[in-house]
């Protein structure tokens, strides 16, 4: 099973550590050019002019401490994915507190979507940063668009022959869509609280507690190592785990929950 995650605008500091060495980072042969052209671009317009950083990234006045840090990416201290990315999602998830086993089945199914990175596995080595998945850079352009290509030359075969469980949101989806054969073993999933109302059940969709509640889902099953190589599967996987779960058709899964 392969697990496609968004990131989180938040992201803890970088503490101490070695700096950032792009070779080390999975899928390196086939995403190190372009892991490249986003850093160096990122790098030379965050040490530039500082009111040209922050419209082109978006940044509001508060943030303006995080265009010193981009402009360090290349020396800057590197942890692992899965301590830097912080939010509702990876609260949820607590990497950190899973069970060794557990934590095993995370280096090898969980993928982390980036607009500086492309993709990234959770023992992959990054400094913390701060670019969105909706920025457009003055040379490289719209990064969504940017990394289509070379994910479509990584990810097919990293998704191997099993279920692709993509729990990506909009802005990163788009950097690579599953195709084919992959497409069909992929299961999106949808959060929908349920209220009765004068004995009659209305269902809304869930916004910000989603993240939470798809953190939740992706740590059950790495605890209880399910393995589901198909959307229906994961159906099954996911009511044994006491989740109330409807396929709604094209891979998609409505996760039905009447508590927050």
């Amino acid at each position: 099973m392969l697990v496609l995650l968004p990131p989180s605008e938040g992201k803890s500091d970088g503490g101490r550590g070695r700096p950032l060495d792009l070779g080390a980072l999975s899928f390196a042969e086939g995403l190190t050019g372009a892991r490249e052209t986003v850093l160096d671009e990122l790098v030379g317009l965050c040490s530039g002019d500082e009111e040209k950083a922050r419209g082109v990234l978006g940044l509001s006045e508060g943030l303006r401490g995080e265009i010193a840090k981009n402009a360090a990416l290349r020396t800057a201290p590197a942890r692992p994915v899965g301590e830097i990315y912080t939010g509702v999602l990876y609260d949820a998830l607590s990497l950190g507190t899973l069970s060794p086993a557990a934590k095993r089945r995370a280096a090898r199914s969980l993928l982390v979507f980036s607009a500086l990175w492309g993709a990234v596995g959770v023992r992959d080595r990054i400094p913390s940063y701060r670019c969105s998945g909706g920025v457009k850079l003055p040379g490289t352009g719209a990064l969504g668009a940017h990394w289509r290509r070379p994910l479509e030359g990584v990810l097919p075969d990293a998704a191997g022959g099993g279920l692709v469980l993509d729990l990506r949101s909009s802005g990163y989806a788009g950097m690579w869509k599953p195709k084919d054969e992959v497409a069909r073993r992929t299961a999106t999933v949808r959060v929908l609280q349920s209220t009765v109302v004068d004995g009659v059940e209305k269902r809304s969709v869930v916004s910000h507690f989603n993240k939470a509640i798809k953190g939740r889902i992706v740590r059950a099953l790495l605890e209880a190592g399910a393995a589901p190589r198909t959307p229906a599967a994961l159906a099954e996987a996911l009511r044994g785990l006491g989740y109330r779960v409807e396929e709604s058709g094209g891979g998609g899964l409505d996760v039905i929950v009447t508590e927050l």
